[in-house]
């Protein structure tokens, strides 16, 4: 007699569906494996070689490349710029783009038109915003055509000062002025991205909370300071995430705009690690500069990919 269809024991094994995606997957799961874990693997191993001539050298160096890194000038800068570049980058983004979003929440007139000029600029490369963003901060061309009027000629990019420095380490550590011409760049790139995201935020806060805090006498100041700005914080964390990932590992705006700039006042670890691999032939100082460069952005993406797979559990 033929067993019930519900009494009937399921055959253990993956099904022929199953088999299939397994199929397409592994392609690209061996493409993964090899082109980015296995070169992330051959990297780190370069980075603890003495390979540091046209003539590859595998012998092992220990920490010596990180060791020399640390105590170079060159990548003391490099690490200040950064930092600098960092909050300033991060800051302007968050503010210009939650700012642009509130404003353009208010459905004025000329929405879209707005709108799409402020989403333009991230149609652009960074190379591209570089070399335009470096003839108009040209201290000789550009924008500097204007202040001369006002007996003002702003050295930009080629600034080689540093505000409220100190001395740590090699170098002096503090604000470059030449780093925010590199940053104004930047964030004229990338607000219209954070403003993307604060208005598609803005969009989904049900109106009915606002009036309920109307209701309760709250001015249109407090309702976005206690109200519309909180309910934002899921985003804000994700442009902070990503914008650091992108402070972290610029390269093509900084190498198109300035370089490295007098006394490495623009300089930042790709264009070193570019620059000591390509064109010094240091390739174990390179490969150890990548590596520094890929544990920093570690350290910010990891845990908010952590937080958010606990999240959706």
């Amino acid at each position: 007699m033929e067993e019930a269809p519900s009494k009937r024991k399921h055959k253990k094994g993956f099904t022929k569906d199953q088999w299939t995606a397994v199929a397409f997957l592994i392609p690209s799961i061996i493409l993964i494996l090899v082109f980015v874990y296995g070169f992330i693997g051959w990297t780190g191993y370069v980075s603890v070689s003495n390979w540091n001539t046209l003539t590859p050298d595998f012998s092992f160096a220990g920490l010596k490349n990180y060791i020399y890194l640390f105590q170079d000038f060159r990548f003391q800068a490099d690490l200040r710029n950064t930092v600098f570049f960092t909050i300033f980058f991060i800051g302007l983004v968050i503010v210009m783009g939650l700012g642009l979003g509130i404003l353009i929440d208010q459905k004025l007139k000329g929405e879209s038109f707005f709108r799409n000029i402020f989403l333009f600029p991230m149609a652009l490369s960074f190379i591209v915003t570089g070399v335009v963003w470096q003839w108009l901060l040209n201290p000789s061309t550009g924008i500097n055509q204007f202040f001369q009027f006002f007996g003002i000629t702003p050295k930009w990019y080629t600034d080689t000062n540093i505000l409220a420095g100190f001395e740590w380490g090699k170098i002096e550590f503090g604000v470059p002025v030449a780093i925010i011409a590199v940053v104004i760049a930047a964030v004229w790139q990338m607000t219209g991205f954070s403003l993307a995201m604060y208005l598609a935020g803005l969009r989904g806060i049900p109106n009915e909370l606002r009036e309920a805090a109307r209701m309760d006498g709250a001015s249109e100041f407090q309702i976005y300071r206690k109200v519309v700005i909180p309910m934002l914080m899921p985003i804000t964390v994700s442009v902070i995430i990503i914008m650091a990932h992108i402070s972290l590992k610029i390269f093509d705006l900084i190498y198109a705009m300035t370089g490295s700039g007098a006394n490495f006042v623009t300089d930042v670890p790709a264009v070193y690690m570019y620059e000591a691999t390509f064109k010094g032939n240091y390739y174990a100082n390179g490969a150890a500069i990548a590596i520094i460069m890929l544990l920093v952005v570690a350290v910010f993406i990891i845990p908010y990919l952590w937080n958010s797979r606990k999240g959706d559990n």
